[in-house]
Order: C-alpha cells, then sequence, then structure tokens
C-alpha cells in the first residue's frame, strides 16, 4: 500500500524543519499570485514603467531584480516580524478564542477568492502607491517596496497565510532566519514573471483562467481553515476513513470536485453552474482535509497519558518497579515536529519495538495545560515544543517528585531532544547515552 506521506508530501511542508520542500512550495505560491487577475494584467505594464521595455538585456535585467529586491524587502521583512511575535503563537492555536476569528478570516478570504466580494484598498491610496517609484533602479525598487499593498486583493490571502504558517512555524522551532528566507522565497517567486517579460518573453493573453487560479486558492484556504481547526476539534483530525486506502479516497475526492467545476466554473453563473461547482468545491475541499489528515496520522502506541501530578507519580513509580528506563513525551495538537517525531522516529520499524520492550512511555498533551500539567512542563523544562526526555534506570525520579510538587527542576534527563530527529539518531543518542 502507498504512503500517503510520499504521495502527499507537497501538500504539508516541513516548516518546522526548512527543508527544500517548504521553499519550494513557497516559491510556487508566488508565481501562482502572478496568474491572479489583480496581478497578471499589470505586469507587462509594471516592467514598462520602470524601464525595463526596449532597453538592451542587461539593463532589463538590472532593472527587474530592482523591483524584485524592493519586493523581497517588503515580504522578508513581514517574514522576520511574524517570526519574531511568533514564538507563543503554537500556544495560542490551542486557544478557541484565537483560532475562531483565524478560521473566520479564512472562511471570508476564501470567499473572496470565489468572487463573494473584492478586497481592495481605497481608491485614493491605490493612486498615491501608483505614483510612487519611475524609471531607474531606485524607482524600480520602491515600486517594487510598495507592489504587495497594491495587488493586496490577490496576493493578500496567500500572504496572509504564509505568515500564520510562519508564526506556526517559531512555536514549533522555526528561527527568524527560516521566517524571512521563506518570505524571500515567496518573492522571487512572484519576481519570476516580471524577470520574463523584462527579458522579452511574451505572457498568455488575460482570461478566465485567472479567475481559475483564484478559486484553487479558494478550495486551499478552505483546506486550511480545516487544519487550524484541529487543535480544538480533535475529531475532525480524527477523520481520516481508513489509513491503509484513505488516501485513495482523498485523491478521488479532489478528482470528482475538479471535474465538477470546483476550479473552472463560476459562482456567477447560472443557479445550475453555481450548485455544481459549490458540490465540487466541497468535494475538493473534503478530499483536501482527508489528505492532510492522513499527512498527521500517527498510529496509536502504549504511551501512558498523564494530565495530573497524582497521574505522573503513578507512572514514574511504575517505570521504576519494572526496572525500565522512561521515555517522557511532551507534545500538542498544534506541534508539527511533535507529529513528526512520534509518526516517523518513534514508529520507525527499527524504534517501535524497542521503546515498546524496554521503555516506559509517558505522555504529557500540552495542547491546552491544565495547572499541573503547566507545573510538570516547567519542572522538566520543557516550555518549547517538541520535548523528548529520555531518563535512564538509575534516574530515582520518585524519590525527587516532591522537587517536582516544588515548582523546582527535576534531575536533568540522560537525552533531551528538544527539536526533531530521525531514527537513526534517536537510536544513536539512546546507545550513547544508555
Amino acid at each position: 500500500m502507498a504512503d500517503p506521506t510520499s504521495l502527499l508530501a507537497f501538500a504539508a511542508p516541513d516548516f518546522a524543519g526548512g527543508g527544500l520542500a517548504a521553499y519550494a512550495w513557497a516559491f510556487g505560491q508566488g508565481v501562482l499570485v502572478d496568474l491572479t487577475p489583480c496581478v497578471y494584467p499589470l505586469i507587462p505594464i509594471t516592467v514598462a514603467v520602470f524601464g525595463a521595455k526596449g532597453v538592451s538585456r542587461g539593463r532589463a535585467l538590472f532593472l527587474a531584480s530592482a523591483y524584485v529586491l524592493g519586493m523581497a524587502v517588503l515580504y522578508t521583512s513581514l517574514g522576520v516580524a511574524v517570526a519574531l511575535s511568533g514564538a507563543a503563537f503554537g500556544a495560542w492555536l490551542g486557544n478557541p478564542w484565537v483560532v475562531y476569528p483565524i478560521v473566520l478570516m479564512l472562511l471570508a478570504l476564501a470567499a473572496s477568492m470565489f468572487g463573494a466580494f473584492d478586497i481592495q484598498l481605497p481608491t485614493s491610496v491605490q493612486n498615491r502607491l501608483n505614483a510612487v517609484g519611475g524609471t531607474g533602479p531606485v524607482g524600480a525598487f520602491l515600486m517594487g517596496l510598495v507592489s504587495g499593498l497594491i495587488s493586496a486583493p490577490c496576493t493578500g490571502p496567500v500572504l496572509l497565510s504564509l505568515l500564520a504558517f510562519i508564526a506556526s512555524s517559531a512555536a514549533d522551532g522555526g528561527g527568524v532566519v527560516y521566517g524571512g528566507s521563506l518570505l524571500f522565497a515567496y518573492a522571487l517567486g512572484m519576481g519570476t514573471l516580471f524577470f520574463a517579460v523584462a527579458l522579452g518573453a511574451s505572457l498568455f493573453r488575460p482570461g478566465a483562467w485567472m479567475e481559475h487560479v483564484k478559486s484553487f486558492f479558494g478550495v486551499a484556504m478552505l483546506v486550511m481553515a480545516a487544519w487550524f481547526l484541529r487543535p480544538v476539534h480533535k475529531e475532525l483530525g480524527d477523520f481520516i476513513i481508513h489509513p491503509d486506502w484513505g488516501i485513495w479516497a482523498a485523491i478521488g475526492l479532489v478528482a470528482v470536485g475538479l471535474a465538477l467545476g470546483a476550479v473552472h466554473l463560476s459562482f456567477k453563473s447560472s443557479r445550475a453552474e453555481a450548485s455544481r461547482k459549490a458540490l465540487g468545491v466541497a468535494l475538493a475541499a473534503m478530499g483536501g482535509i482527508v489528505g492532510v489528515n492522513l499527512i498527521l496520522y500517527v498510529p496509536p502506541m502504549a504511551w501512558t497519558e498523564v494530565t495530573t501530578l497524582d497521574e505522573m507519580t503513578a507512572a514514574i513509580t511504575a517505570a521504576e518497579d519494572d526496572g525500565k528506563p522512561i521515555v517522557i513525551d511532551f507534545a500538542a495538537e498544534w506541534c508539527t515536529p511533535c507529529k513528526e517525531m512520534e509518526k516517523f522516529t518513534f514508529h520507525h520499524e527499527d524504534v517501535e519495538p524497542r521503546l515498546a520492550k524496554g521503555f516506559h512511555l509517558i505522555k504529557i498533551d500540552v495542547t491546552d495545560p491544565s495547572e499541573d500539567q503547566a507545573t510538570i512542563q516547567e519542572a522538566f523544562g520543557s516550555g518549547t515544543l517538541p520535548s523528548v526526555l529520555i531518563y535512564g534506570t538509575d534516574a530515582q525520579l520518585s524519590g525527587a517528585f516532591e522537587t517536582l510538587r516544588a515548582g523546582e527542576p527535576m534531575p536533568e534527563a540522560a537525552v533531551h531532544f528538544k527539536t526533531f530527529v530521525d531514527a537513526p539518531t534517536f537510536l544513536a543518542e539512546l546507545d550513547a547515552k544508555l
């Protein structure tokens, strides 16, 4: 049976790890934004205004680079700012008062992508922004710097989604450099067609296909809204149909939805066509949600779930009575590296049998931590996630448990993983320390 992760990896890039897939994904979003009605028809005009038409190729490339650099400065600055402020964002994602407004915003943005209404700046503001810049490298740079504001009706929803993911990745261990560089890749994607036109390439004729691109983003927004709801509605994340063949059902739903008209039909046509598109959008979004859930699905393991100090005491005592080392895993629904650790490390064919037979496994879910869970998390130095601690049989944690109850740190673990590690690294650390 095919591995759902390998089939749908493009749908959920590794934000925390900063892999190439995430950068390719961000770059691709920038290219797709160029193909929307807010940006695409203006590309030749914009290139002509800042002077990259009718000049040598070297001069054209230089001016286009200045324009794209202006875009990059704008978007990279936004990425850095969000990464700096996003350290606590992951914890907020377990709070319904934070999640529901984000979901409502995404649903509104999806509606705008489907043509329900337009998001645009006041005309007076647009005119002022259009007057910024002019010919030459400085003018091109300034035009690029404000381009994101001018094209906000189409770029805004995509950009806000990227910023939300960057904020989430900051909580999962993603740094400021990662947040800024991801938006830099997005800016380069948006700059691709500007480079092409400056160097003399001819673009496709604008048409209805640009509305199709917007509809694609609309479906993506619906899937993203469901993704944000997962931490506060666990039953939504558990909806996977079946771990073995559900992926084919997800692909089938997306295919049927697209065939019915999720992308190529319009809500502004006849009632019959609008109804057909609505059904197509619903099926495609459901397929996307099921696919994402399958990517994130983790088979059950024999963890002892801990919610109170008394349960923690009992779990530690049971482990010491059995003479087994202890694995303590702090995790949360919003923590992507935590899920990666469980799916790709703990469930690895070489790791899972060893953990199941030789260790006592304790899990503390801090998605919405109780007072006791927060005390345990602080005492074990696990304020940031992921956090996996491994204690040997000589740790004598039960003897130090009164220290935990007093809010003081627990003894240092033999191994403490604070970032995602793959199975070979995990096993090597176990062999070296235990």
